[in-house]
């Protein structure tokens, strides 16, 4: 039996695949997981040393007379603890949960922060509407305390400021209809809209929605993108009203105007030009489709004193014929002896405005013509007018929600009999269309009837278009009155009249009418007229007068042309005709709640 050869010397071999012969299938892993130090030997191999050199030899046993082998060299593996944790990650088996994130280093102070629980899609909105509220509450929640607090503290100047500017307005009423006070709301409404629709997206993307689940990502952003309209909304709904303001503003001249060559400049300090009462015509006009031009069916002057704001209405008949012009006037030279003098039953006061239109070439338009012959009919100076068509004032009726108003009778309305209604008697709610036939109708009563009426309409109209109830029917008010309002006001004296306006309400308001059995439309006695007016202003300034003889209010006051009164022409009719219709209507000098039943 031949010797047995000698191997020669190899360093012992660690690698996973030392002792793997060339021509060995797939073979299992030589390093169980569970194994010891004895298992990584094979028992069909046995690693001895006994070399000169003292090297470990790897072949058959000892006693085996097969070939030896000796596997090449092989490159250093990793170590046992490195192939444990690979076969972990490539061998299948049930997933490992992520190792939880570090703790985040100690707060300045040596205090661990707090952190609060992850927030839910419910969470995320609720904070981000919270934030629309309280600016910044969502980035406190988010843990961006600095800008929290920027936008907390830039929330409380805007707040502060909103708070001067709004006390600045409640002290002088009047600056909200001011151009720069209507601009600053322009602008700061439009800056505001924009600034809150950021503040809200910003704080909606700093509670990283992210995190949430994809459906609670699809409600949050829908909800909170509703949200970002939403804010904007009552920034809108400011400047909106504005714009409306700003319109109708367009419908007053400036006081350099050139359609309206006598405007006289308004001065801030004395905005009335030293007068102690303003007189303003009010018309109501009707342009309706059966009729040519516009007739002036209801005419009254407000008589208001600047200091106090007690206030005279004088009630003129429509029928009042044949009145006189000032001596500077081209009508009074058409018309020496009255309106229309040589017309037996023509010229009616109603018609003054509507002649002068229709005859441009006498140099006077319908309002100058009328304002002049009312203004030397009362002996005061008419100083604006403003008219409203009637349908108009319906619309206007029902922009503020209706009128309350005392009906001492019922009244009929509709043609000759009255068949299209009846506006029962008591305290009623008149919506536009009622208020027309009750200031308008004369089924069943006279045109005297119908001024009294007319001024109750008046006044309940100044009386509970408050404030509150014009602010939120803002829009609706605009909207009727713009298209059908007319008047000669100057815009610059618009502030100083919503200051006059708010003394009105809250003073004594009378009336005054040049009616039977004391004045006889047909052939008026002027001079009777004239002392009428200024006993009622000698009354509402709270002076006594003596009562005279024939004059149912006192006719004692000051020389008429102290109080702006124009010369007083003589009555054209010899005998005085009777009116058209009866009158039964007192003519004392009386308050409308007296009048009235307010």
């Amino acid at each position: 039996m031949p010797a047995e050869a000698s191997v020669p010397s190899e360093p012992p071999q660690t690698g996973s695949f030392a002792a793997i012969p060339k021509t060995a299938g797939p073979q299992p892993d030589p390093v169980p997981k569970n194994a010891g130090p004895a298992a990584s030997v094979r028992p069909d191999l046995v690693v001895h040393s006994g070399a000169p050199s003292g090297g470990v030899h790897v072949g058959a046993p000892p006693n085996s007379s097969g070939p030896q082998f000796t596997p090449p060299p092989a490159v250093q593996g990793p170590p046992a603890e490195q192939r444990i944790a690979d076969d972990e990650v490539t061998r299948p088996g049930p997933p490992r949960r992520p190792a939880p994130l570090p703790p985040r280093g100690p707060a300045k102070g040596g205090r661990a922060p707090k952190f609060g629980r992850p927030l839910t899609t419910g969470g995320v909105i609720g904070w981000t509407a919270l934030s629309a509220i309280v600016p910044g509450a969502a980035h406190l929640r988010s843990g961006r305390r600095k800008m929290g607090y920027a936008f907390l503290g830039t929330f409380g100047l805007i707040l502060v400021a909103a708070v001067v500017f709004g006390i600045g307005i409640l002290g002088d009423v009047g600056s909200a209809v001011r151009e720069s006070t209507l601009t600053t709301v322009l602008v700061g409404s439009a800056v505001l809209a924009l600034a809150w629709f950021g503040l809200v997206l910003m704080s909606y993307v700093s509670l990283q929605p992210d995190r949430l689940p994809q459906r609670g990502q699809i409600v949050s952003g829908v909800v909170v993108g509703a949200l970002c309209v939403a804010v904007m909304a009552p920034f809108a709904f400011a400047a909106t009203t504005v714009n409306a303001a700003q319109d109708l503003l367009e419908n007053f001249p400036s006081d350099h105007d050139s359609t309206n060559p006598q405007a006289v400049p308004i001065k801030a300090a004395d905005p009335w030009n030293g007068k102690k009462r303003v007189n303003f015509l009010l018309i109501g006009g009707d342009a309706a489709g059966n009729r040519m031009g516009v007739r002036t069916d209801s005419m009254q002057v407000a008589s208001v004193n600047v200091q106090t704001g007690n206030t005279i209405l004088f009630a003129l008949p429509r029928n009042l014929q044949h009145v006189h012009f000032s001596k500077n006037s081209p009508l009074n030279r058409q018309f020496p002896n009255g309106f229309r003098a040589e017309l037996p039953n023509g010229g009616l006061l109603n018609e003054v405005w509507q002649y002068a239109e229709d005859y441009p070439n006498l140099g006077v338009r319908g309002p100058t013509a009328l304002k002049d012959a009312i203004s030397t009919t009362l002996g005061i100076h008419v100083d604006y007018y403003a008219m409203v068509d009637m349908y108009g004032f319906a619309a206007l009726v029902d922009a503020i929600g209706g009128l309350e108003i005392n009906v001492q009778t019922d009244i009929k309305y509709g043609g000759v009999y009255g068949t299209a209604g009846t506006i029962k008697a008591g305290k009623r709610v008149l919506n536009g269309e009622q208020v027309l036939w009750y200031g308008r109708s004369r089924v069943g009563s006279d045109d005297f009837s119908r001024m009294g009426r007319q001024r109750c309409v008046i006044g309940a109209l100044a009386q509970q278009a408050s404030p509150p109830v014009v602010l939120a029917n803002f829009t609706k008010i605009v909207q009727a009155a713009k298209r059908l309002f007319r008047t000669d006001i100057p815009r610059p004296l618009l502030e100083h009249l919503v200051t006059l306006g708010m003394k009105v309400k809250d003073a004594k308001i009378t009336s005054t009418q040049f009616v039977p059995p004391q004045i006889w439309p047909g052939s008026a006695d002027w001079e009777k007229i004239k002392k009428m007016v200024l006993t009622a202003i000698r009354k509402s300034n709270g002076a006594a007068a003596p009562v005279q003889a024939g004059v149912t209010a006192s006719p004692s006051g000051p020389n008429p042309s102290a109080s702006g009164a124009g010369p007083s022409p003589t009555p054209t009719a010899a005998k005085p005709t009777l009116t058209p219709t009866p009158n039964s209507q007192a003519t004392e000098d009386k308050s409308l709640a007296e009048l009235c039943g307010f």
